[in-house]
């Protein structure tokens, strides 16, 4: 699963909602209109993928906030979905849904260049192509794999068949973004992996082995943004590594305050080298102090029976949450924990 941004507003949809199977390859493209949460890109989910496949064994993501939501973490692990997120600043973990996302917007840019704010016209024939195209991997087309038939024949038009301007003006416009799309399909599967070899490089680390680690604090909220970012140091550390996870992931031993996911890609990870330790502190910033929620409004309240006694309960939205995360507590214990806390 991931996210196209950045499009020009198209029938108040901005965003593109992707999904791909990844034994099939087949894809659904969804888009979503800004601001969207999780609550609604799980609706748009089971809108459009869950009545026809039901739900996966397995989700891959990026940490995208929606998916790191308690919302969508608790949905999924309550019909038994195993979601696997990507590790830190590497993409490539998610490669599927990213090559998908390439291919979409060739196709769209194909489509739509001269007036790009109609690509919402063009998602549901994009996605068609899409899943009708011969996959080289495969070796068949997405649609073969799903339903254990070959896709309905495109009959190709002949310009003039029809004696409805508008008809014959579709159509025609129609094979031709085909043709174009095919083109420009082929070319980027033959191409894509000869660029993604070129920026690898094999590095490889032993349980023990002092690492120094890279950070991003303009994209991580639990890293202390500073002025001078540009001369700041780009590697913390060094801290050792504790466990390898699968062939491309470290797990690193941080320091025990410390807010980030301890799990890194080998991209992002450097081998110390000599005697002399050069240690350089994780710059923590205070959201979310040692992970300790503080409540911010009140969202809804009800009265409910505790020990044969009416109470209020109140639904609390907490600092640094989505709203989708805002839980259910009791008015009196809640002023208890949070005595400053003034609704």
């Amino acid at each position: 699963m991931d996210f196209i941004e950045g499009l020009p507003l198209s029938a108040g949809k901005q965003v593109i909602f992707v999904v791909v199977d990844r034994l099939s390859k087949a894809a659904h493209f969804m888009a979503l209109a800004h601001p969207y949460t999780a609550a609604d890109v799980a609706q748009s989910f089971l809108d459009n993928v869950f009545k026809l496949h039901g739900y996966p064994d397995s989700i891959t993501s990026d940490r995208d906030p929606i998916f790191i939501s308690k919302f969508w973490q608790d949905l999924f692990a309550l019909q038994g979905v195993q979601l696997q997120l990507s590790s830190s600043y590497h993409p490539q973990t998610d490669g599927q849904s990213e090559v998908v996302n390439r291919c979409l917007e060739t196709y769209l840019r194909c489509m739509c260049s001269d007036s790009p704010q109609q690509w919402l016209k063009w998602l549901s024939l994009a996605e068609w192509w899409y899943n009708t195209t011969f996959h080289t991997s495969t070796q068949a087309t997405p649609y073969e794999i799903v339903y254990g038939q070959p896709p309905p024949i495109h009959l190709p038009y002949l310009s003039g068949d029809s004696n409805i301007e508008l008809i014959d003006r579709s159509l025609t416009k129609r094979d031709e973004m085909l043709r174009l799309l095919k083109f420009h399909l082929r070319r980027a599967q033959d191409r894509m992996k000869q660029f993604a070899d070129k920026h690898r490089i094999d590095r490889e680390f032993v349980v023990g082995d002092l690492v120094y680690v890279k950070l991003h604090p303009y994209r991580q909220v639990s890293v202390a943004h500073r002025r001078n970012a540009k001369l700041a140091p780009k590697y913390f550390g060094p801290y050792p590594v504790a466990n390898r996870v699968g062939r491309v992931a470290y797990a690193l031993t941080l320091p025990l305050h410390s807010k980030i996911h301890p799990v890194f890609h080998v991209s992002q990870l450097k081998k110390h080298v000599g005697a002399a330790t050069i240690s350089t502190d994780l710059p923590h910033s205070d959201i979310g102090s040692l992970g300790i929620k503080e409540p911010e409004a009140i969202l809804d309240r009800m009265i409910v029976k505790r020990r044969g006694q009416a109470v209020t309960k109140v639904l609390v939205k907490w600092k640094h949450h989505l709203p989708e995360e805002a839980t259910w507590e009791f008015f009196f214990d809640l002023k208890h924990r949070f005595p400053s806390f003034h609704p």
